[in-house]
């Protein structure tokens, strides 16, 4: 992509992030960047293509980010608190106050089709990653599960993101990791002995 589209994509994102799919036009995108809604159309010939291109950069930062974890964090739950780290302080310091796939699942009926593709996708590889961390964990000895590690990973997606929506509805930052701490105990062995 070149600067302006780049500059669209974050700027999209940043709005997706704070008010939704629904909650933005490209007229907004025109007025933050001082141009006219022509040269958007240019970039991004829909609202779709650019939501769509919004979502593929998170999938990719997302394995970027799953990649240097794996490489340099070994320990299972090392890389889920690293996780759950970057999450925390998104939240409290408001740069990332709700997963941009997050909120646009909140409005998945009322997306386009391949807007909820690109959303199915990004849940798809967090919990693919998720599963394959949790199942290395207890390999490693440091995570005890209830379930397969299908359906653990599908339960700690579930807690990370409800707990976004506890921390959002609430106003209160704090209450993310009071909901993910927990969760985490729960699953963490406790190899002192």
């Amino acid at each position: 992509m070149n600067n302006t589209a780049d500059r669209l994509v974050q700027e999209a994102r940043q709005l997706i992030i704070h008010v939704g799919y629904n909650g933005f036009s490209y007229a907004d995108l025109a007025e933050r960047f001082g141009i006219r809604k022509a040269s958007i159309h240019h970039h991004f010939p829909s609202k779709v293509d650019l939501v769509v291109a919004v979502l593929e950069q998170e999938r990719a930062g997302l394995r970027a980010q799953v990649s240097i974890l794996e490489t340099t964090t070994p320990a299972a739950v090392d890389q889920l608190l690293v996780y759950l780290d970057h999450w925390k302080r998104c939240i409290l310091d408001q740069s990332a106050p709700f997963c941009l796939a997050g909120m646009l699942a909140a409005e998945l009926p009322g997306l386009p089709p391949a807007v909820g593709v690109g959303v199915r996708a990004f849940f798809t590889e967090l919990h693919d990653w998720l599963q394959r961390l949790l199942a290395l964990g207890v390999e490693q000895g440091t995570l005890q599960l209830e379930n397969t590690p299908d359906v653990a990973a599908q339960s700690f997606q579930s807690a990370v993101y409800g707990a976004m929506l506890m921390a959002r509805a609430y106003g209160d930052p704090s209450k993310f990791a009071v909901v993910v701490d927990a969760h985490l105990r729960r699953m963490r062995r406790d190899t002192r002995h």
